[in-house]
């Protein structure tokens, strides 16, 4: 399992992690960006990840003397093709390839009526943009709300991976237990990426720490013909229905549209039945109003 950060401070510590810009490691914990306007930071580990299957463990902290929406921007969580390249992306470069998980703490589109912070997914193949003006609400996965800023006790996400399912889990409220946040089928990810974080302020700040990231194989059994598939191949994908922009937003973090489940065709059904049950009565009370105001004229 790789983790992070080890005893001791500065580079010599952590042989297997690379990190950039304003990032500071310290033997309690690697700080992405200080409490100051205008930086950005990230740590990426050296070592690509060839497990189909996985769990990463993320112990981090998000604090500073901010008040409420006075304070920035927020922290990314990486699995990608490229690592240590800076970009406008939570400190990290956009149009990327793989997975990002965004625990993003202040509502760029002052029209959104989601409460913030507020935790997202995004998948890439580098063909999609990251649109920090809306909260990267076209490119969005799914998402939750999660009050992790400024907690007196630790705070803890985990991001699982397995069978092309996709899991996002929190534990932010000082109950040791996980509560689900995103859970999305149909992913494909390739082995061979990189994990990584990231964080970046701007006009507003805050403290972005990582105090330790640790990843777990998962056993999982796959079909026999996954043995033929070069897994280092695979294009960063989301098999949905629709494209995230089509979907209406809500402000609960969830889509409104979706896979047609066996009680939403069964509810379908249904509504249209009785339409037509309405339809047929209107029509025949309808027809035997004139009935008998023809009868009258004769």
């Amino acid at each position: 399992a790789l983790s992070v950060p080890a005893a001791g401070a500065g580079s010599a510590a952590m042989p297997l992690w690379d990190f950039q810009g304003s990032t500071m490691v310290t033997s309690q914990y690697v700080r992405l960006t200080p409490d100051e306007r205008s930086r950005e930071g990230s740590i990426w580990n050296r070592v690509p990840c060839f497990l189909k299957d996985w769990e990463l463990h993320v112990h981090f902290k998000i604090h500073g003397a901010g008040k409420k929406n006075l304070h920035g921007d927020g922290l990314a969580l990486w699995y990608t093709q490229d690592r240590l390249v800076p970009g406008p992306v939570f400190g990290s470069k956009d149009n990327f390839h793989g997975l990002a998980i965004f625990l993003d703490t202040y509502p760029n589109d002052e029209a959104t009526e989601r409460v913030f912070p507020y935790i997202s997914a995004m998948v890439n193949n580098g063909s999609l943009s990251y649109d920090h003006s809306k909260d990267g609400r076209w490119t969005e996965l799914a998402g939750c709300t999660a009050d992790l800023r400024n907690q007196n006790h630790d705070t803890f996400l985990a991001i699982r991976y397995s069978r092309g399912r996709l899991t996002v889990m929190t534990d932010v409220e000082d109950k040791n237990e996980w509560k689900n946040c995103i859970d999305i089928a149909g992913v494909q990810l390739p082995t061979g990426y990189f994990f990584g974080a990231s964080a970046g302020t701007g006009d507003l700040s805050d403290n972005h720490d990582i105090i330790s990231m640790k990843l777990f194989q998962l056993m999982v059994e796959h079909p026999l013909e996954d043995e033929t598939v070069d897994w280092t191949k695979i294009e960063p994908s989301v098999s949905l229905l629709k494209s995230p922009k089509d979907n209406v937003d809500d402000p609960t973090g969830n889509f409104r549209s979706g896979p047609l489940t066996g009680w939403k065709v069964f509810l379908l059904l249904l509504c249209a039945l009785l339409g037509i049950i309405v339809c047929a009565v209107v029509g025949a009370v309808v027809f035997q109003k004139r009935q008998e105001r023809n009868k009258r004229f004769y």
